[in-house]
């Protein structure tokens, strides 16, 4: 995120939003699994099936950022665990806060 960010600063003059991302198709479930499996979550992850037109998928158009150089380079569970690494590291809990 900081390179697409300095990326941006550095070649986008434009004034509509920028997406960021892989640009492939990530469902909630995979997000939730590669979490738990980082971490290490050994709980139950429940789902609200109340809600099943929620959005059980997201893809991310980095169209713009890609016709300005920029590509992505870390996989989403690969960015899970640094960011995870980060956190222990640092202490960022709520207690530490």
């Amino acid at each position: 995120m900081a390179e697409a960010a300095v990326v941006m600063m550095e070649r986008y003059a434009g004034e509509e939003h920028v997406n960021v991302g892989s640009g492939e198709e990530v469902t909630v479930r995979e997000v939730a699994e590669a979490v738990r499996e980082v971490v290490g979550f050994q709980g139950r992850v429940v789902w609200d099936v109340t809600r099943p037109d929620g959005v059980a998928r997201r893809l991310v158009d980095s169209g713009k950022m890609r016709k300005i150089g920029w590509e992505p380079k870390v996989a989403l569970r690969d960015g899970i665990r640094e960011l995870y690494r980060f956190y222990l590291r640092h202490e960022c809990g709520v207690d530490h806060a």
